[in-house]
């Protein structure tokens, strides 16, 4: 069902009776048609109302909305769950002006697979995720990860060649130069069939996901039975990949001494900004990690640009990228709904919380300290930045419709 109310040249606040107190997201537009903000509600009717309340009330961001917007509609939803669906289609369809704007420091590197072609290959990207292929993922440095993908590859020789150097080899006949030092099964001259190369991609993608212990006890298995039979060449191959696949581990910090699959997400915030740190955990080690700075455009308590964050991480994920238990810094606004969410994309439960105590609540302090760190980066980096000072006082000039941008400004408390 949907509902809408006010046009140009006619009062934006409809009559609060004509608002459902249903579940539902409600988007304001300009005089341009433009949606300038998207936001969900648990009660559409109280939510609303509270908008056209006297403008004194409101947070300057959010009373400047409000004047800038001449039209409101809305769309009522059955659960919480299709309203944080809803209104992250909706801000990302849209991008308004007056949400929360994250403030990336860099773009960061993620492991690919595109697990839709015929013959998979992995690759280090940084774009945008596409359908069909699995990421795992973001690392902080491109050229770690490079590392651990040429280590591996000695026990899991996928593709990793770009389709021109693929079709290439296949017209002559030849695999290029990984191929004949066994750091690629060459799938592009027949050596292998595309089931046996899709099997060797899933065990790839299993043990980039965590599940490590049980190729390195598998692999122990077969050494020590190729050792017992005299097949000392064997068990020495088989010794070296248990080697590979130790000092790819080793890469990785171990967190928790059990095999928790977990995300860490902290957040600290000033009155103008907040700053997020992620930690991917899995098998007990971290795989992954990224940070951002949010702008505090939205008038949203802490639990609230909370939800904006898990916003972020979660909304394109695939149901492989989410774990069972996400530990967060603050409770998000809407706990229960996240939960429900989350356990619907990865097709099992998981659970939301504050660590208290023991390894995940030093993990979430050591995140805690890497965002407060983060924040205070970002903050140094635009005072020394003249030319976004320079942008400021530019837009500081339009606001108050002064002649000049101004030098000099007095503040008097």
């Amino acid at each position: 069902m949907a509902g809408a109310a006010g046009s140009r040249g006619r009062a934006l606040r409809p009559p609060s009776g004509s608002i459902p107190t249903n579940p539902g997201v409600y988007r304001f537009r300009d005089h341009h048609g433009r949606v300038i903000y998207v936001g969900k509600a648990r009660n559409l009717r109280s939510r609303l109302t509270s908008y056209f309340q006297d403008p004194a009330a409101l947070h300057p961001r959010t009373a400047s909305m409000v004047q800038t917007a001449v039209d409101v509609d809305w769309v009522v939803v059955g659960t919480e769950v299709e309203a944080l669906t809803l209104e992250y289609a909706w801000i990302k369809e849209y991008d308004p002006r007056f949400n929360v704007k994250f403030r990336d420091d860099k773009t960061y590197p993620y492991l690919a697979v595109t697990m839709s072609d015929e013959f998979p290959r992995v690759s280090v990207v940084r774009e945008a995720k596409r359908k069909g292929t699995r990421y795992f993922g973001p690392y902080a440095h491109a050229w770690a990860i490079r590392g651990t993908v040429d280590e591996l590859l000695k026990v899991f020789p996928i593709r990793s060649c770009r389709d021109g150097v693929f079709k290439r080899a296949k017209g002559v006949g030849r695999p290029c130069l990984l191929g004949y030092i066994d750091k690629c099964s060459a799938p592009c001259v027949g050596r292998v069939t595309p089931e046996e190369h899709r099997a060797l991609v899933n065990d790839f993608c299993t043990f980039m996901a965590g599940q490590s212990d049980r190729f390195i006890r598998g692999l122990e298995r077969q050494m020590l039975a190729a050792s017992q039979a005299q097949a000392y060449e064997e068990a020495g191959r088989l010794r070296d990949r248990v080697g590979v696949l130790r000092r790819a581990l080793e890469r990785n910090a171990v967190v928790f001494t059990d095999s928790t699959d977990a995300d860490v997400i902290a957040m600290v915030e000033d009155p103008l900004e907040a700053a997020a740190q992620v930690f991917h955990v899995r098998g007990g080690r971290i795989r992954g990690e990224r940070g951002f700075v949010l702008e505090k455009s939205e008038d949203l308590l802490s639990s609230g640009y909370l939800e904006r964050i898990l916003q972020r991480v979660y909304a394109d994920q695939s149901d492989a990228d989410i774990p069972k238990e996400v530990l967060v810094s603050c409770e998000p606004e809407s706990g229960d709904a996240w939960a429900a969410f989350l356990s619907q994309q990865r097709g099992s439960r998981v659970d939301i919380r504050v660590p208290q105590r023991g390894d995940k609540r030093s993990l979430m302090d050591t995140a805690i300290l890497n965002a407060k760190q983060s924040l205070a980066q970002h903050k140094l980096r635009r005072s020394t930045d003249l030319t976004s000072r320079s942008k400021a006082l530019h837009e500081l000039q339009e606001a108050l419709g002064l002649a000049e941008a101004p030098l000099r400004i007095e503040c008097i408390d």
